[in-house]
């Protein structure tokens, strides 16, 4: 018997082989990327690009918003500051006016009185007498009344007052001196009211 010779068999494209006689089998294209996943990471960078400049200019705006509130902060707590200064003055003036007011002593007098009835007689009308021992002065008793003052003098030994009727009548006097009073009374006839204060060893008026 007779063996028939076959020709060797030549690799087709990289595939497996294949028996003579039959075409090669053509290598398999590379897989293509598809259109649209480029299209899908696209986008997706173009959205995180616009959220990234989106995220900078909040937090741009937030911090000028900051520097914003906080130099109001500092205006308005610098308001009241500038208000209170003239605050301050008025108050500085308004106590020196007080000192002012306080520091200047009352000019003390001594008040001299006579009141009551004292119809005029044969000699006239009422003979009052006020004063010091170094200032004697005469009073005029009109519409059942005197008064009179003298500016005080602390070298002043006593100050008294004196009133004598003209034959009737019913008459007080009395006599002032920082605070102290001594007061008198006469009746009828030629009778004399008399109030006098003298001036202690230390000053009390008695």
């Amino acid at each position: 018997m007779s063996h028939q010779q076959h020709p060797p068999q030549q690799p087709g494209w990289g595939g497996p082989q294949q028996p003579y006689g039959q075409p090669p089998i053509p290598p398999q294209p590379p897989k293509k990327r598809g259109v649209g996943k480029i299209l899908g990471f696209g986008c997706l960078g173009f959205l995180a690009v616009i959220v990234l400049f989106g995220i900078i200019a909040a937090l741009a705006s937030g911090g000028s918003k900051s520097k914003e509130s906080s130099s109001s902060d500092v205006k308005a707590t610098d308001s009241p500051s500038k208000s209170a200064k003239p605050a301050a003055a008025g108050t500085a003036k308004s106590s020196e006016k007080n000192t002012h007011g306080t520091t200047k002593p009352a000019k003390k007098v001594v008040t001299f009185k006579v009141w009551g009835t004292a119809p005029a007689g044969a000699l006239g009308g009422l003979d009052i007498g006020y004063g010091s021992d170094s200032d004697t002065r005469k009073g005029t008793f009109k519409n059942g009344k005197f008064e009179a003052t003298l500016p005080f003098n602390s070298d002043a030994m006593y100050y008294n007052v004196n009133a004598q009727l003209q034959g009737s009548g019913d008459i007080n006097c009395s006599v002032t001196v920082n605070g102290h009073t001594k007061k008198g009374h006469a009746s009828g006839g030629y009778n004399i009211c008399d109030a006098q204060l003298s001036s202690g060893l230390f000053g009390n008026w008695e």
